[in-house]
């Protein structure tokens, strides 16, 4: 957390309006936070060295698994024998594809994202560094995390056709300059950073089992190589450390029994990347689209009024997903039967003031019906011990 910038809402720029804040927490207290994929990575790798028993091994490339063998595979070098395998090697795992699963499906949307830089400003951050800055364009969109070193890191999520028809610079400056005016004078490398800069894609990858047991050693699937989502929730690194701690436990309760701890790992966890994986998506259009609308931002103004009011028994799906330990697949269920509350309560204080009836205010309603209910525990035995928080996608 030395190395991270906490960010206390988004920052959107509408097209041709005025920037607006707005809050992710009902009270503005609470924070996501923007660290450097760099600085995460050479932290567990600093980490993980100074771990008794670990060993680390450079500039060899990964094939895939033979699990009947008990071997890691390895191009142009002698397998490595191990009895336990397991495969974090990315959403385009080569291990996933040797295992040969009975599913297997990575889903591209037609969207891809390409990163630029907002250098530091006379010393200091050239935008506000408690947001998330977010230009939502409709189908398309862009946005800038800080960075200690007070610059920011800029992301477009375009469709692939618009990405490469910016072909000259001249287009390129131009295209930006109408889009997105006040940003685009912060850029001096802008057209570098375009020209050079390579497109990635934005994956979901959904695929069972797992964990495959062979003669002479189990392999197991976990971080992205299992569940690759979109970074549109900011919890793809979260979900990638929830499955190392789920792992954990389950060696626990087990007595550290590898074939069985990683068969009860699959069963807990794979509901949950399910649904952050659908969440996630979702959120994508939230981002580049609805958050500029005046409907949207009455709805979250809406929303926070209910969790300042109803603490702890109306919580948004934002805040059950970023700020609680709650499980993922349980969050669904939990908004709808909040909202079947809500509108049933809605209902009630309007019969109130039918004829006849004593006049009482709909938020009196709404709090008499959820005062009777128990509010839902918000850890369960396959939840994290600490809060999520963000690491290295965009919320």
């Amino acid at each position: 957390m030395k190395q991270a910038l906490p960010m206390h809402g988004r920052m959107v720029h509408p097209a041709g309006g005025e920037p607006n804040f707005q809050p992710y927490s009902a009270d503005g207290a609470r924070a996501i936070n923007s660290i450097s994929r760099t600085e995460l990575n050479r932290f567990l790798l600093d980490t993980a060295e100074a771990t008794p028993g670990v060993e680390l091994r450079f500039a060899e490339r990964v094939t895939g698994v033979d699990a009947e063998a008990g071997a890691v595979l390895i191009e142009d070098a002698d397998p490595v024998p191990a009895s336990v395998i397991l495969a974090g090697d990315g959403a385009f795992s080569a291990v996933r594809r040797s295992l040969r699963l009975d599913h297997d499906d990575t889903d591209f949307l037609e969207h891809a994202y390409k990163e630029l830089t907002v250098p530091p400003r006379d010393g200091g951050f050239a935008l506000d560094p408690d947001a998330l800055h977010i230009w939502p364009r409709g189908t398309s969109m862009m946005i800038a995390l800080p960075n200690l070193d007070r610059s920011f890191t800029c992301t477009l999520f375009w469709p692939r056709g618009d990405l490469a028809a910016l072909r000259t610079p001249g287009e390129i400056t131009a295209y930006f300059a109408e889009h997105y005016p006040d940003i685009a004078g912060l850029m001096p490398g802008l057209v570098d950073d375009y020209e050079r800069n390579p497109v990635g894609s934005l994956v979901t990858v959904r695929c069972e089992p797992w964990v495959r047991r062979g003669a002479g050693a189990t392999v197991a699937l976990l971080g992205d190589a299992a569940h690759a989502i979109v970074p549109f929730f900011g919890q793809g690194a979260n979900c990638a450390f929830e499955d190392c701690i789920e792992i954990d436990r389950c060696l626990d309760e087990t007595g550290g029994d590898w074939a069985r701890a990683l068969a009860l790992y699959q069963e807990r966890r794979k509901v949950n990347t399910d649904a952050i994986a659908e969440m996630a998506l979702d959120n994508f259009v939230e981002m580049r689209d609805r958050v500029s609308s005046r409907v949207y931002r009455a709805k979250q103004a809406a929303q926070h009024a209910l969790e300042r009011r109803l603490a702890g028994r109306y919580v948004s799906r934002y805040e059950l997903v970023s700020f609680s330990t709650m499980p993922y697949a349980r969050i669904p269920a939990r908004i709808r039967r909040q909202n079947l509350v809500l509108g049933g309560a809605v209902l009630g204080a309007a019969a109130d003031r039918g004829p006849g009836r004593a006049h009482r205010p709909a938020g009196a309603a709404l709090a008499g019906r959820r005062a009777g209910r128990r509010r839902p525990p918000t850890r369960s035995a396959t939840a994290p011990p600490a809060p999520r928080g963000r690491t290295a996608g965009s919320r």
